[in-house]
């Protein structure tokens, strides 16, 4: 959505998440200038005739993806003004490398308490940038400021995220002169101008990497239709040895555990892609409360990406977080109670505990979980799991997540 900024043809996007982030892009989009046009329930046509350069401060605050308009902005209209990144409080945003990047590129930018403030009254220009280490959003920032500058951007240490490599499939479908999508070393050779296009956004991974391990842990035999099996190699594999039943097809997912095989516990390493996603390791940890042994989580990424070890305690996890290690105990016997969502993927890793657990699990902030998955409760319920989402309120701004395990 942000990429649909620099042209001013329209761009048809289809299997658009239906999540509250995406609609607060939509919002934020309008803000500036855009013209955004539901064409079917996860499908809109956006025409950017006209771009502003300010992202509204409470807007962009609410979700960290905001700081990927920064890039698209600087190239289409030669200026931004982003607020820092809101959203999920899970640890540093290391922007500096965005920042860093973009400035090389020929941009000042100027920092301030609470945003980012950008110009480049002489364009920007090609250049070599290395990344301290692979970010995705600095990627995809980088990669759409280089679009239509003059001469070749080569960005090494580079992100190889699958939503990274769709966003360049997408800017190539527009014109766009890309190499090295899916590599550590993406280079860039700017053109003149991107016309409109129709683009199919790629399934969600971390979706469906999270509702394979929910089956893992909780039991059962589900398929995951369009399950991107090969963006999710490092999961699967952990899922098998911890004693799942995993078979792959083109399209789809099958995930089978049967109760009576007890977990195994199997230690975990996040990295980049295609390394075992930060993003499923809060889902990971509450996996391994099930499994019979002791289990090391690392996570080196994000140094604040243990909030979910709390509410997963006052569950019945036994887990010692330390540092960037977290060591889990099982297998526990979980217990239904009121737990708070802290961030969208320790929501997910509460809902999987609720099915674990005796009793039930009331999830408080749920909004969260909202943010980043479509329509949880129903699909769950479609399994044959007991969840339900009610609101405290007529104005439906504090939602709760009820769930009941056996």
């Amino acid at each position: 959505m942000a990429a649909s900024l620099l042209t001013r043809e329209p761009v048809k996007l289809h299997n658009l998440a239906r999540v509250a982030d995406t609609d607060m892009m939509r919002d934020i989009l309008r803000e500036l200038g855009v013209t955004v046009v539901a064409t079917g329930p996860d499908a809109a046509v956006i025409t950017a005739t006209d771009v502003g350069d300010t992202v509204p401060d409470a807007m962009g605050r609410r979700m960290r993806a905001s700081i990927v308009l920064m890039g698209a902005l600087i190239a289409r209209a030669g200026a931004a003004r982003v607020p820092k990144p809101g959203g999920d409080q899970i640890g540093a945003r290391r922007v500096e490398m965005h920042v860093r990047g973009l400035r090389a590129m020929g941009a000042e930018i100027v920092e301030t308490g609470s945003e980012f403030i950008a110009r480049a009254p002489n364009g920007l220009h090609g250049t070599r940038v290395v990344l301290d280490m692979p970010t995705v959003t600095g990627t995809e920032n980088i990669v759409m400021a280089a679009i239509q500058a003059s001469g070749r951007t080569e960005v090494y240490n580079a992100a190889r995220e699958p939503h990274v490599q769709d966003l360049c499939r997408f800017l190539c479908s527009m014109g766009a002169n890309i190499e090295g999508a899916g590599t550590d070393e993406i280079v860039v050779h700017g053109v003149r101008r991107l016309r409109g296009t129709e683009h199919h956004v790629i399934p969600d991974y971390l979706e469906a990497g999270t509702y394979a391990i929910a089956v893992a842990a909780a039991g059962g035999d589900v398929v995951l239709d369009a399950g991107p099996q090969q963006d999710l190699p490092s999961v699967l594999l952990k899922l098998q040895e911890a004693g799942a039943e995993v078979e792959t097809s083109e399209g789809s997912i099958r995930v089978r555990r049967d109760l009576a095989r007890p977990l195994r516990p199997v230690d975990l390493f996040t990295w980049a892609h295609p390394g075992f996603p930060t993003d499923l390791q809060p889902q990971y940890v509450a996996l391994m409360t099930q499994a019979e042994g002791s289990s090391i989580i690392t996570e080196p990424i994000y140094e604040n990406r243990f909030q979910h070890v709390a509410e997963l305690t006052r569950m019945g996890a036994r887990i010692t977080a330390n540092g960037r290690d977290a060591f889990v105990r099982g297998p526990a016997r979980l217990h239904g109670t009121d737990v708070s969502v802290p961030d969208i993927r320790s929501g997910a890793a509460l809902v999987i505990a609720a099915l674990c657990a005796r009793g039930t699990t009331e999830i408080s902030e749920a909004w969260h979980i909202e943010r980043g998955y479509e329509n949880m409760p129903g699909k769950l319920r479609a399994l044959g799991a007991k969840v339900e989402l009610r609101h405290e309120s007529e104005q439906l701004t504090d939602p709760a997540l009820r769930a009941h395990g056996d």
